[in-house]
């Protein structure tokens, strides 16, 4: 079984503030860092540190030589990664005093795929390899109709949601991983449970992942509901912590774990990832994830 994520590549201007900047507010800011990062990037990483063999695909600017090497560093295989003409695709992120994030994203070249290089990358996957998608990307619609041609497992956060994912067809997902917000922007549904109940009810060969913030997780199938809750750690930046959860939780299925193991070891390497600060940077190593114990 290989691993394809089809994701973005991103440089984070991440400022560190008081509070989050209001309408016509100019707000002094205290810290400024630049970090490699981009849902994509972020669960890549996650996974090569979680110890899955992981190809990476997408798209580079002129100036994204940075976020080769990261990919390159923490073992992620760049044999589908392409640069192009104009900027890297780029985020501005306000992390406030509390370790709380908001987040601008700009495209850029992540949103110069074409259909010819999805063909061309996904020639080299087929039945029963898993493909991770995420939403900061174009063609995911033309991802998922061609994965499963193939009938490759599909795997989609679908963050950030927006219109362009209202052209794809949910019922061809295989796994869904996303939080209240989005779970409430897949269903109209804002209550946990009965975001569940509605996900069930639309695509009910999918299993989902929901995570809930401070109150943990829930995994559900056609046969198994599961809770986790979270480790309580002092909380730096949350910036890549959900990509984190992602890439061990994959990581666990890969391996064969039960739910309960996978989604405890998923929360154990969130916990570690929102303890520092910056997106890649912040993902924990697979030896730390199984030393963790709550201080």
């Amino acid at each position: 079984m290989k691993v394809l994520n089809f994701g973005s590549l991103n440089l984070d201007y991440v400022y560190s503030v008081e509070h989050m900047v209001i309408a016509g507010e100019t707000l002094a800011t205290s810290g400024m860092n630049i970090f490699c990062g981009g849902k994509g990037l972020n669960q890549s990483i996650a996974l090569a540190k979680a110890g899955v063999p992981v190809y990476h695909a997408g798209m580079i600017g002129e100036e994204g030589q940075i976020l080769l090497d990261a990919c390159k560093d923490s073992c992620v295989n760049t044999e589908f990664i392409r640069t192009v003409p104009g900027k890297s695709g780029h985020t501005i992120i306000q992390v406030d005093k509390n370790g709380q994030n908001c987040i601008l994203l700009y495209g850029g070249a992540n949103r110069s795929i074409t259909k010819e290089f999805v063909d061309e990358v996904l020639k080299h996957f087929e039945k029963g390899d898993i493909l991770l998608l995420q939403n900061e990307v174009n063609l995911v619609d033309y991802m998922i109709d061609r994965a499963y041609e193939k009938e490759m497992m599909i795997i989609l956060n679908p963050s950030p949601y927006d219109s362009y994912l209202d052209a794809c067809d949910f019922s061809k997902i295989s796994m869904f991983l996303l939080n209240e917000i989005e779970g409430w922007q897949v269903t109209g549904e804002k209550e946990p449970d009965k975001i569940l109940e509605k996900l069930r009810e639309l695509y009910p060969n999918a299993k989902v992942v929901l995570t809930l913030g401070a109150a943990g997780s829930v995994y559900q199938d056609k046969e198994i509901l599961c809770r986790q809750g979270i480790f309580k750690v002092e909380t730096k930046d949350t910036t890549a912590a959900g990509d984190t959860f992602t890439g061990y939780f994959i990581s666990s299925i890969i391996e064969g774990m039960p739910v309960e193991k996978g989604l405890e070891i998923a929360a154990k390497a969130s916990a570690i990832a929102v303890s520092r600060e910056g997106a890649t940077a912040s993902i924990p190593a697979k030896e730390e994830v199984m030393q963790f114990k709550m201080g």
